[in-house]
C-alpha cells in the first residue's frame, strides 16, 4: 500500500514542481506586478479553507439533522452542486468580462444559464428524493405483508 501511494504521489509532485517552474518563469521578469498573481494563487485555497469549507461543513451537518432520511443525500448533493456552479459562474456574474474571452463564452446570458442549470439540479434532487420515499414506503409495506402472512 505504501509503495502504491508513493507511485501515485510522484507524478503529482512532478506536476507541482513543473507548475512552480512555469510560475517562476512568468513571475520573475515582472516581479512587482506579479505579486498580485501570487496572492491570487495562494489566496484562493486560504479563503476556501478558512471560510467556505467550515460553512459547507456546518450546512451539511444542519441538513443531516433537520431533513428526513430520504431527503438528506439528494439535498446535500444539490447543495454541493449549487455551490460549485456558483463558484464557476462567479467571475462572469461579478463582471461581464471577468475572464479572458473565449469564443461563445460571453454570447449567452450567464444569469439565465446558471438559473436553468440550477433548476435542472434541483429537479433531479426532487425526483431522487421522491424515488427514495417510494422505496422506503414499499419496503415498509412488504415488511407489513410479510408479518401478516406469518
Amino acid at each position: 500500500m505504501k509503495t502504491a501511494r508513493i507511485v501515485l504521489a510522484l507524478p503529482g509532485l512532478a506536476a507541482l514542481a513543473y507548475g512552480i517552474v512555469l510560475f517562476l518563469d512568468y513571475a520573475a521578469p515582472a516581479w512587482p506586478d506579479s505579486f498580485t498573481t501570487l496572492l491570487w494563487i495562494g489566496g484562493g485555497p486560504v479563503v476556501n479553507d478558512a471560510v467556505f469549507a467550515p460553512i459547507a461543513g456546518m450546512v451539511g451537518l444542519l441538513l443531516a439533522r433537520v431533513l428526513p432520511r430520504p431527503w438528506r443525500a439528494p439535498v446535500q448533493v444539490g447543495a454541493v452542486l449549487t455551490v460549485v456552479l456558483g463558484f464557476v459562474a462567479f467571475p462572469l456574474l461579478w463582471r461581464s468580462y471577468g475572464v479572458p474571452p473565449k469564443p461563445g463564452l460571453h454570447d449567452g446570458n450567464t444569469w439565465l444559464g446558471l438559473a436553468a442549470t440550477l433548476a435542472v439540479v434541483w429537479s433531479a434532487v426532487l425526483v431522487a428524493a421522491i424515488v427514495r420515499i417510494v422505496q422506503v414506503r414499499s419496503r415498509a409495506a412488504r415488511k407489513i405483508r410479510a408479518r401478516a402472512r406469518s
